[in-house]
């Protein structure tokens, strides 16, 4: 429904695009119509590291971080491709295990047999019948799910999430807008507290540490390629505040021509994830944490 009690609508197409309708007083100079379409195509994780947004290292380290169920955060501003990452490295998920998809459009297509697709709800018109992300994520804790997605934290459901990471339910992933790995955390801490419960700060920093093991971060560079502009690790905690260590880094050496010029570089740090997988019987082959990988 669109009219002028109900100025604004989000709706889905039969095909999958996304549409926002508005119309005045909202849009002062008359009605808009939005359509996201998506491409007849899904982009894969070699499609995508053929655009440029990852190296052969990076993309073959993230396989065995998401095969070896180690929880991911994925940060970037509007636009970077974040939720196109998260589906990509999400095929590396092992076809047997129950997966449930909790997002605000459902936009995410995973090939794997046991996927459980939950979609948030906007109000009606008498303000009745909300169902936010939250709900769907407590939820999705009690329909026996071996790993959870949701799309994009934006509120109080970060504090569930974190707790289902917590408790058993290893392997998850999630999006954040942020500008810089340090900034997802610190965004990530503020929507913990819209959960309203009053929780010290620390508490709240340390359930991130132990919740999530690497950041993601992707930038829309200025040449209009999407990259990853550092994959971190989560070491712990010093004094008060969370410590990351970089893995990989995008090293810019400016524009040639049209594009970006640049590498992805291993800085030579092998994280300690890593070291956990293989006493784990993860052969994940050290050459990839070389410079120059």
């Amino acid at each position: 429904r669109i009219d002028e009690g109900s100025p604004m609508v989000d709706a889905r197409l039969p095909d999958g695009s996304r549409v926002n309708a508005t119309l005045p007083p909202v849009t002062i100079d008359g009605p808009t119509l939005s359509i996201r379409r998506f491409g007849r195509r899904r982009l894969r994780r070699d499609d995508l590291m053929e655009l440029g947004m990852f190296s052969p290292a990076m993309r073959e380290l993230m396989e065995w971080v998401v095969r070896g169920r180690k929880n991911i955060l994925i940060s970037g501003g509007t636009g970077s491709g974040k939720s196109t990452f998260l589906g990509a490295i999400a095929e590396a998920i092992p076809n047997h295990e129950r997966i449930v998809t909790i997002e605000d459009a459902a936009e995410l297509i995973l090939d794997q047999e046991h996927v459980v697709r939950m979609e948030t709800r906007p109000p009606n018109v008498e303000g009745l019948g909300r169902i936010a992300a939250r709900d769907l994520v407590i939820n999705a804790l009690r329909m026996r799910p071996d790993r959870i997605i949701v799309g994009e934290v934006r509120g109080g459901e970060a504090l569930d999430m974190l707790q289902a990471m917590n408790t058993g339910h290893d392997g998850s992933l999630t999006t954040i807008h942020a500008n810089s790995p340090r900034d997802a955390l610190s965004r990530l801490e503020t929507m913990v507290l819209m959960a309203g419960l009053d929780l010290p700060s620390r508490a709240i920093r340390e359930q991130i540490v132990s919740a999530i093991q690497l950041v993601v971060h992707i930038r829309r560079c200025e040449d209009g390629v999407r990259r990853v502009q550092s994959l971190a690790e989560i070491t712990g905690m010093e004094g008060d505040t969370p410590q990351l260590q970089e893995v990989f880094v995008f090293r810019s050496r400016g524009r040639q021509g049209k594009r970006l010029a640049g590498e992805f570089v291993a800085t030579g740090i092998v994280p300690r994830v890593v070291e956990q997988m293989r006493a784990e019987s993860f052969d994940v082959p050290m050459s990839l944490f070389q410079p120059g990988a």
